[in-house]
């Protein structure tokens, strides 16, 4: 390395850690030893009162992640800058310092100002951008999440993060549709209401105003959540009494049902195909109905091995009632979707059954492989058969 740039670019970036105008530094072009190494990223955390440099070790198929002393980070920069990467550039709030070496092997120091200026961060982890905001939010505050400042509260960090997930993993699957479509929601189960409001406050800000309806059995818990969504001036969010199984309505754009214990998830998904809804999703739980059929028909087939231990009878039941659900699901129409996520840190993961009206009702999906309502009924049966399955309760419900 040319020692004056080498002493210029490092004075540089001890000036910008004296002055805390460091923001980051990024090496490139890698020529060393290490052939998997790509990429190096540098930037200024504080880790327990003290400041410390976080090395990002780019891989081609993985991160490593170091931190260490200023003093030690100095001399590590100094080391690869000597032994591997043939260009860096250090960031400050105010400039860009470029160190590259050209064709000849001699490295060269440029500089530029920003037309910006950039913000030092000392996080040592950068804050997730959330679709439900906790600062003046009305709800949050009145459903025990957050204070008066907006902060979350320490015992509600677990929650407010699983009313940011549910609503991450819906928001793709809402915008699948036209602007205007999902206009009529109704969340069945929905106890407390916390999805139920985070959801019509996403839909109210990112999509459209939409009427979104909670149904849940426990009269204390609608009516205190009918005070706060006046409170909050939700004018199109209502909670109403009753079951997944006594609530009709043949306007329903969206249809959720979260933790619907065995047959009441059947129960939902019949009232969403009644309605034609246009999205379904559900995380069911408790498959008990299921189950009890597998283990009154007995059927003899190449999994008994497994099934004849409870817990991989009670796993085999679950798949199987939700694989049928799906198949259920395309037999009226819908693209399906199963995928696996973790509601909480104290649970543990489970499926999300998603159920997409398709692209002749409305629709952006992509083309699907042509299914027969024959074909999909033949594979129920033989599912059925299989596992000695006497009945599927969603199955009765649409009479097939």
């Amino acid at each position: 390395m040319n020692k004056q740039s080498d002493i210029l670019f490092l004075a540089q970036l001890e000036e910008s850690l004296k002055n805390a105008t460091f923001v980051k530094l990024a090496f490139g072009n890698y020529k060393g030893s290490d052939e998997a190494l790509k990429q190096l990223y540098v930037r200024p955390v504080v880790i327990k009162n003290k400041k410390m440099l976080a090395f990002n070790f780019r891989y081609q198929t993985r991160d490593i992640f170091k931190n260490s002393t200023e003093q030690e980070g100095i001399k590590l920069i100094e080391d690869y800058l000597a032994n591997g990467f043939h260009i860096a550039t250090l960031f400050t709030t105010t400039q860009e310092h470029i160190l590259e070496k050209n064709a000849k092997g001699v490295f060269r120091v440029r500089t530029k100002l920003l037309a910006e200026k950039k913000e030092a961060s000392l996080s040592h982890n950068k804050e997730k951008k959330r679709l439900i905001l906790a600062k003046d939010n009305i709800y949050l505050q009145e459903l025990g999440l957050t204070g008066e400042d907006g902060a979350v509260f320490k015992n509600a960090q677990d929650k407010y993060k699983q009313i940011n997930q549910y609503i991450e993993l819906l928001s793709p699957l809402i915008k699948e549709f036209p602007v205007g479509t999902i206009n009529n929601v109704v969340d069945m189960g929905s106890g407390k209401g916390y999805l139920t409001f985070a959801l019509y406050d996403y839909l109210l800000n990112h999509q459209q105003k939409a009427n979104v309806v909670g149904v849940e059995f426990r009269k204390d818990l609608v009516d205190l959540c009918n005070a706060i969504a006046a409170k909050a001036k939700f004018d199109q969010l209502s909670f109403v009494e009753g079951t997944i199984e006594s609530y009709h309505s043949d306007k329903i754009n969206l249809l959720i049902a979260l933790h619907a214990c065995d047959t009441a998830t059947d129960d939902a998904i019949y009232k969403g195909i009644k309605a034609n809804a246009e999205l379904i999703v559900v995380a069911p739980c408790c498959h008990k109905q299921i189950r009890r059929e597998i283990e009154k028909g007995k059927a003899k087939n190449e999994l008994n091995f497994l099934t004849k231990h409870g817990i991989f009878l009670e796993r085999q039941a679950e798949m199987v009632t939700d694989g049928l659900r799906a198949l259920i699901l395309e037999y009226f129409g819908y693209k399906t979707k199963v995928f696996e996520f973790v509601s909480d840190v104290h649970t543990p993961k489970n499926v999300l059954v998603v159920g997409i009206r398709n692209k002749e009702q409305g629709v952006k999906t992509k083309d699907q492989s042509p299914k027969t309502k024959a074909d999909i009924l033949q594979k129920i049966k033989d599912t059925k058969t299989y596992f000695g399955i006497g009945y599927h309760h969603l199955e009765r419900l649409l009479g097939l």
